[in-house]
Parts: structure tokens; sequence; C-alpha cells
């Protein structure tokens, strides 16, 4: 069947004209690019453009690599979901949570039941984000992260190993498993792969996942082989231009000052994301190489959160969605979706946005990275319009 993508080549155009620096979008189906599109500059002030191999800072959707791997542990029976999560990091054996009393106090309680590997994958295990601290907080959860975090990064760089141990008896905000909150689960999740690995998180990245698939304009770290193809990171300020905006986490992205252990940030092409999408939407196969059985694709995208819980998980960027083992799931398209049910992906902080069509095998990568990023204004139409070729 014959698409046509103007309408994709005049939206990135409209974007990098009115309200990006630039931009990328790749759509794959099978093992195939069918659409690949840029426009504006990766870097504004050399006129530098950009094109299929410029890399962008990933953010959160790092996170979906992690994932994917936990499935692939999981098929090696490394570990079951309803594991206690001290199984593997013993020191998380007494876990605490904060009470608030009747006259207001707040008191730390041994927690009902323990955090296992399950509420710290799907965002349950009731730690927030904390990758820099935060003062003046009245979250005394929130609070005490920050103290913690405050004297590791006195140190330098730690390792994921070092913050998650750091934060090991902090008291969580809720009961593990009653409410979803979006936070330090994910950093958990990254060391129990480098405990059932024995190997650090961005090490298990290239040998299960960028090596297979050979993606060659995707990293951890920038270096001088792959500089020239990062885009630089821009502020939009009040008037609708652009200043450069180093971002927080290149310090973290330098080999010669980081720790092989630190929390890895991936930089990627919309192209390299679109592929590891892709092998997803396939049921876990690409070229003919099976990373994950469909199964355990299926099982990673398929909702866990109850209708209480839906409560803390949506908003207007991601209503209709559910959230499952990493991977949020389209659940209803009421709230505005052109695509097929279980259409899965993530987000990532500076203006990434990728998904998988688990029914007609499809994918989308698309990028910008710009602070604020601006990103229901954009994802929304990104997705309405390739769904629109696409069914």
């Amino acid at each position: 069947m014959s698409r046509d993508f103007s309408r994709l080549d005049a939206l990135l155009k409209e974007f990098a004209d009115r309200s990006v620096p630039g931009c990328s979008l790749s759509v794959f189906q099978g093992d195939e690019a069918i659409y690949e599109g840029t426009a504006g500059y990766a870097n504004i002030e050399t006129g530098k453009p950009v094109t299929p191999h410029s890399m962008f800072r990933q953010a959160s959707t790092t996170k979906l690599f992690t994932y994917a791997i936990v499935g692939m542990l999981y098929e090696e029976g490394k570990f079951l979901f309803s594991d206690p999560l001290e199984t593997y990091l013993p020191e998380w054996k007494n876990t605490r949570k904060f009470v608030r009393r009747s006259n207001g106090s707040v008191e730390a309680v041994p927690v009902d039941h323990p955090i296992t590997v399950r509420n710290a994958v799907a965002m349950m295990c009731g730690l927030p984000y904390c990758m820099f601290p935060v003062k003046g907080t009245s979250n005394p959860t929130l609070a005490l992260m920050s103290e913690r975090m405050a004297v590791l990064l006195e140190k330098g760089t730690p390792t994921l190993r070092e913050e998650v141990r750091a934060m090991a008896d902090v008291p969580v905000m809720f009961e593990p498993g009653s409410h979803w909150l979006y936070g330090f689960g994910s950093e958990i999740t990254g060391v129990l792969v480098e405990t059932w690995t024995g190997k650090p998180l961005r090490e298990v990245f290239r040998e299960r996942i960028i090596e297979p698939l050979e993606l060659e304009d995707t990293d951890t770290f920038i270096t001088d082989e792959n500089r020239d193809r990062v885009v630089t990171s821009y502020r939009k300020l009040p008037d609708g231009s652009f200043s450069p905006s180093p971002d927080l986490f290149d310090a973290s992205m330098d080999p010669a000052k980081t720790p092989a252990g630190a929390r890895p940030n991936l930089i990627t092409s919309a192209h390299d994301f679109a592929v590891f999408m892709q092998m997803l939407a396939n049921g876990g196969v690409y070229r003919g190489r099976k990373l994950l059985g469909e199964g355990t694709v299926e099982m990673l995208h398929t909702n866990q959160l109850t209708e209480e819980q839906l409560k803390d998980f949506e908003n207007d960027y991601l209503a209709g969605y559910g959230y499952g083992l990493g991977f949020r799931t389209l659940m209803t398209r009421k709230y505005g979706h052109n695509g097929h049910l279980g259409a899965f992906g993530w987000t990532g902080g500076s203006g990434i946005w990728v998904e998988a069509d688990p029914v007609d095998r499809f994918s989308v990568a698309y990028m910008h990275n710009m602070s604020p990023n601006e990103e229901l204004y954009h994802h929304h139409r990104v997705r309405s319009a390739v769904y629109g070729c696409m069914l």
C-alpha cells in the first residue's frame, strides 16, 4: 500500500520554523524505515542541520532499554516479579514508610509488605526522583533522599549502585504497591539488572541491545567520535528565541570523569530508537534475530494499574494510557488517539516521544532537545499525523 507522508514533512518544517530548534522523525514497519524526516538545526549558531544521524539526549526514554533487558532476564529465570527486593539487595530488608497521624505529625513505621521487583519496575515503590538535592521540600521522603544525594555528589559522580544503597533506609511515601509514583524505581531496577548480570548497566545496554541491533548512532557517553553528531540543547525563551543550554546530565557523560557504573543516559538518533521500538513491535524480533519472546513483550506493556492507581498516573498528556512494566500502554481512544489499543512507548524529558503499534507492527520515534519541551503540543500532533498516515 502506497502511503503519502507529505503531511509529516510539512509538520516537521512547521515545528522547525515556529517552535523548536530542530527535530527528527523516523517510522519503521517490518524491518525497514518507511519514513525518515528532519527539519531545523542541530546547532543554530553554526547553521548545522539536523540529519538522520543526529543524536539526541534521551533522558527518561533511556529506561526503555532497561525494561527490555528486564524482560530478557525474566526469560532466563533470573528472578520473579513477586520476589522481595531484599532477595537481591539485602540492605532493603527493613523498609519503612511515612504515615501522617491525625494530629498532623509524621512518623516512620514498618511497611506491611516488602517492596517487590514488580513494585520497583512498575513505579509503585513509593520513592520519588532525586537526581539532584531539593531544598525546602515539605516531603519527608524527598528531604531525606536529598540529604543522601548531596553527600554522594560531594564526592563526584556516584555509581548507580551507590545511589540505590544510599536510599535503602529512607522511609517511602506510601505502602509499596498501593500507589503509582514516577521516580526512583527505575534506579532500583537498573541496579537489579546489574546484580543479575554482574556488569554495569551501560555495558549491559551495549551487549544486549546496542550491538545486537547494530545501533551505530547510540551511546551512553559523549566522545570525540560522536560529539559532532550530538545536537545542542536549547532553552526556549519567553520571546520564542533559543539560547544554548548545556544539559544537566552532560557532565556525567564524559567517560574521562564518569565511572562506568554511573547512571547511563542514552544519546541516540530517531532512526536507532525506532529500530529498538520496531524490535518490540515485531514481538521481540528484528531482522531474524530474536531478543525477546512475543509474550514477554506483551507482558511488559500490559497495564499494571488499578483504577485507583490510574488516578496517580493520568494527566492531559497521558490521557487514555495505562502503565505496564516500564512502558505506557493505550487503553482507550476516548481522549484523542487515532492508533490501535495497546500501542506502547514512553517520553524523554527533553522532547523525545516513541511508540510501537503491536497490531500493524510499526514504530515511531520523534526527537527534539529543548527546554521546556512543550511535549503536549508537539508529541500529540506527531502522534495524530503518523497514525493518520499509517492506519
